[in-house]
This record gives C-alpha cells, structure tokens and sequence, in this order.
C-alpha cells in the first residue's frame, strides 16, 4: 500500500502512545526508502526502493507538439488582473478559507506556522509557502527536531503542485495544460526563475490516485520531489529571495469545490 496508508493503518491498530509523537511516519518512511534485500539476514542487508519513473521524452516532445504555450495559459485564466498589484492576499484567501494553520517561508530557513490571519498583508513579501494547510503549530523532523515545518505536522494534501526544471515557459506551460485536461488546474505561479508552479486542488481524492498522477507528471517533466506532502511551493504573487516577483499566469478559484 502507499506510505500514508500504512500511516492510517498502524495508527488504527497500535496499542500505545506514540513515542516520539512521529514514530509512525518515520518508521513508515524508513520502511518504504529501503527494505531488506533478498530475505537477508544477519547483517542488515538494504536495496533501493522503486524510484519515480524516468522523463519520457518522446510523451513530453508530443505535448509541447501541441503548440500551446505560456499565453494560452494566460487567456485560458478565467482571473486575470490588469493592474500591477500584488495579489497575493486575495489568492490565499481564496485557496484557503477560514482561518487555517499555514507554514510560510521568506527562505527554507525562515519559516512560520501561524493561523493565517497572522499573516494578513505580508504574504506579498514572501516567496514560500506549504500548499496544504498544518494540523498543528510544531512537529518532530525525521532525526527528532521540533520545527514548525515538518511532515509530521502538515495536514491532509489539498492541492498537488507540479513543478518542472527544464523547457522553456511555453514548454512547460504546454505540460499544465495537458495535465489540466484530467484535473482541475487552480493556479500556475512564476518561481521569479525559470519554472512555472502548477497547483492542481486534490482534497478529498485517494492518495494512491494522486500518487498514479503524480508519476504521469514525472514521465511528462515534473519534479517528483513536490510529492512530499511538507514541501515549499512559491507563493501566489509573492516575492522571491533575489527581488523577483512571482507572477501568476493562471488562477481558477472555481475549481476549488470544498
């Protein structure tokens, strides 16, 4: 079964106290990066476990054959703002309703979790943010750190963020476009670098599904490393750590259902 749901599985059926309070993710993550090789016994024998797919070239050279690119992604938003303002606040607002708990980075070592009224009219200031809301202020890291960024603590995944490092902007514009043909694409947020951030909403939906999409995205270019659940994605509008903004291309709030 997928890593999360043998989280809920032993969850169900442990006859304690947890002890740290993360020992199931991290044994469930030390479990599913290696398991033992061959049967073998004794002195403790590892093998790799299965990694994402390779990029399918010939897949991805047929997608971006469609022609479409990074103005299509523009005229296909059904927001789209003609002022320069920053419209960080109204984005976040519409992607996380009510007053949840929200991790937010000015780098990957400056970081908060706060309710997200805390953050009201800096977010604009701000390049990073975990795009799925926290179920608590701290959590224990993988070596047994209490940070405020941590798997342990982030909540249920509510959108699926793709990412890609290589291609051109119409290129890569080209693969959110494909991808949004089977899911519903929110938002497409500039890093202020040369990737395009495509948040697609995924509450609700199985983590086994979302795993099978997430490894369409990687054969088509993704980044697999935005899978993890804790992962910094850049902030709607926001601004990046050299001074540039982070400018969004596409935003769909309609496509949020819930």
């Amino acid at each position: 079964m997928h890593p999360d749901q043998a989280t809920r599985e032993i969850e169900s059926r442990i006859t304690r106290r947890p002890d740290p309070s993360n020992e199931i993710p991290q044994a469930v993550a030390k479990a599913f990066n290696s398991a033992p090789a061959n049967g073998a016994t004794g002195s403790r024998v590892w093998a790799t476990a299965p990694k994402w797919p390779v990029v399918n070239q010939e897949q991805r050279e047929a997608v971006i054959a469609s022609g479409l690119g990074l103005v299509d992604l523009w005229e296909a938003s059904p927001v789209r703002w003609e002022d320069s303002d920053q419209h960080t606040e109204e984005i976040v607002d519409a992607m996380f309703p009510g007053n949840p708990l929200l991790c937010v980075g000015q780098s990957k070592s400056r970081f908060a979790t706060r309710h997200r009224e805390s953050f009201r009219g800096r977010l604009a200031g701000c390049q990073l943010i975990v795009p799925s809301p926290m179920f608590s202020r701290t959590g224990r890291t993988q070596d047994g750190k209490e940070s405020e960024h941590a798997l342990s603590n982030t909540g249920n995944r509510r959108f699926l963020v793709i990412e890609q490092d290589s291609g051109t902007p119409d290129e890569q514009a080209a693969v959110l476009l494909h991808l949004a043909t089977s899911a519903p694409l929110v938002l497409a947020v500039h890093s202020g670098s040369k990737s395009i951030h495509g948040w697609f909403f995924c509450s609700g939906h199985p983590e086994d599904r979302l795993h099978g999409y997430m490894r369409r995205a990687v054969t088509l270019g993704a980044d697999p490393r935005m899978w993890t659940r804790s992962q910094f994605a850049r902030m709607p509008d926001g601004t990046r750590d050299n001074g540039n903004r982070q400018t969004v291309y596409f935003f769909n709030p309609q496509a949020i259902t819930q």
